[in-house]
């Protein structure tokens, strides 16, 4: 990890996320009924899980509105839950006023061009492997696993490296 990589990512106390593409591998299946349905990485709600264990919090950021994402966000215990956001941009620095922090504290992780703004200011901005090549020239961090496979769990194993919490969640799970 580079030193500026390090530094920032010892600041980060927010994950923010985008979610198709991101949390999901960009497939929307719609049955004859109307009824979508989205696959979501098991890695990625551990990754979650764990980042939330070390004290910090993780929100989502999505353009679209889903059934699918209220019920996993619901089971991952995510607290911050924005949906139909026009600007995510605007929505992060609601969401971070309220929590005290500053957008230097704040990775963002994106995929597509509804990211770029957000991307820009984040004190952490990752996309995701298979991200748009916009999305890819204004990260600090690019993953090695595309969207909605293990990408989010890679970006909190980073950051939880970087602030040397890793080894003693690893610990954890070996009592």
């Amino acid at each position: 990890m580079s030193p500026e990589l390090q530094k920032r990512c010892e600041k980060i106390e927010l994950i923010l996320s985008d979610v198709d593409g991101v949390l999901t591998d960009g497939h929307l299946v719609v049955d004859s009924r109307g009824v979508e349905s989205q696959r979501f990485h098991i890695r990625d709600g551990l990754g979650i899980r764990l980042w939330q264990r070390a004290g910090f919090q993780f929100g989502v950021l999505s353009h679209r509105g889903s059934q699918g994402l209220r019920i996993r966000a619901a089971e991952l215990g995510i607290q911050i839950v924005r949906q139909s956001v026009e600007n995510k941009l605007a929505a992060a620095k609601e969401t971070i006023a309220d929590l005290g922090l500053t957008l230097e504290q704040v990775c963002y992780i994106g995929d597509d061009l509804f990211d770029l703004g957000l991307l820009r200011r984040a004190g952490l901005a990752v996309a995701v492997a298979d991200a748009v090549p916009e999305v890819r020239s204004v990260a600090h961090y690019v993953t090695r696993a595309p969207g909605g496979h293990g990408a989010v769990r890679e970006v909190v194993e980073l950051i939880l490296r970087a602030k040397d919490r890793w080894e003693a969640i690893v610990e954890s799970f070996l009592r």
